[in-house]
């Protein structure tokens, strides 16, 4: 029979994520605590959008798996990932594979898929020396602050992704669809609705449209839910994309956002958007053995450069399938 123990007293402080501190020496058995806590801190969960936990002593990825599996009602596999991960443990990966020292923008993780994570869990083996915050940001209250003429031409339009697989830059094809062959990787494609073109070289390019703005399926409520500003052209480092450009060509880039129409998305369209997100980033810098447990559906989530080892295990769950564009 679950035991359903009260939290600890939930604390929630201007510019900062929820966060809940575990007085004491950590527990013996995190996924134990977890299961003992599920209910209480999923209902912190619907009310916050985003709980850090802090002082429970998660020491591996192992223990983070045990931990998702006691929170979470499905753990999944990715697929269609626009970064590397590895795999660390049994339904546990690394975080993104990134330069250090560049920003991951504020973004949904898969957002661009019909099959999404509601949850995500981030747990922290090792913190920076300094920054590699992941910051998070309320949907519902960007979308409240984006320019209204912006949020229309998308809510009408949806937002479409582009995507390059070669055998040199990005994401292997096998990786993200979890197929290596011509036929399984249609398949797949056909199964969820991405557009596929295969160039003469063996390469591949996809395209898929999606929406722009979700209803919360628990709520109701509409969230600015996509990664627009992030996956664009106007946010790899400059000297990266023109060696891209010049290499494969502008429709040749790993990824690129539009418009759902086809309408190019210009730089000062990226850099208003991730300056509304950076009006509203909650942040708290990260401590060994912490766990952040994250709405997907409701709140972004961003990665800030940094410096040191930092090594954060990920856990993908509750799948959800939302819908396409209008």
């Amino acid at each position: 029979m679950a035991v359903h123990a009260p939290l600890p007293p939930v604390e929630v402080l201007a510019d900062r994520p929820a966060v809940i501190r575990l007085d004491g020496p950590p527990p013996a058995d995190p996924a134990a605590w977890a299961a003992a806590h599920r209910t209480a801190l999923r209902a912190a969960l619907a009310a916050h959008g985003a709980v850090l936990v802090r002082g429970l002593g998660l020491a591996d990825a192992a223990a983070v798996g045990r931990v998702g599996r006691e929170l979470l009602e499905e753990v999944m596999d990715e697929r269609e990932g626009f970064a590397t991960r590895r795999r660390l443990a049994e339904g546990v990966y690394s975080s993104s594979e990134w330069p250090p020292d560049q920003p991951m923008c504020m973004h949904h993780e898969l957002s661009y898929r019909r099959e999404v994570p509601a949850t995500l869990l981030f747990g922290c083996l090792t913190a920076p020396a300094s920054g590699g915050i992941t910051g998070v940001a309320d949907s519902r209250t960007v979308l409240e602050a984006l320019d209204p003429a912006l949020v229309e031409r998308f809510e009408r339009t949806g937002w479409r992704l582009d995507r390059s697989y070669t055998d040199t830059v990005g994401v292997g094809r096998e990786e993200s669809f979890g197929a290596a062959d011509r036929a399984g990787i249609d398949a797949y494609c056909a199964r969820w609705g991405i557009g596929t073109a295969w160039l003469p070289g063996g390469d591949l390019r996809t395209r898929q449209r999606s929406a722009a703005v979700l209803r919360h399926p628990a709520d109701g409520r509409r969230g600015w839910f996509n990664q627009i500003a992030f996956l664009n052209e106007w946010t790899l480092d400059p000297v990266v994309r023109e060696y891209l450009t010049f290499e494969f060509g502008a429709d040749g880039l790993p990824f690129n956002s539009r418009y759902g129409d086809g309408g190019a998305i210009t730089e000062d369209t990226v850099l208003a958007i991730n300056g509304v997100y950076e009006k509203h980033t909650l942040r708290e810098p990260w401590r060994p053995g912490d766990l952040m447990v994250v709405d997907n559906l409701r709140m972004a989530h961003s990665r800030e450069p940094y410096e040191g080892e930092r090594e954060i295990a990920v856990v993908l769950g509750d799948p959800v399938r939302v819908p396409g564009p209008a």
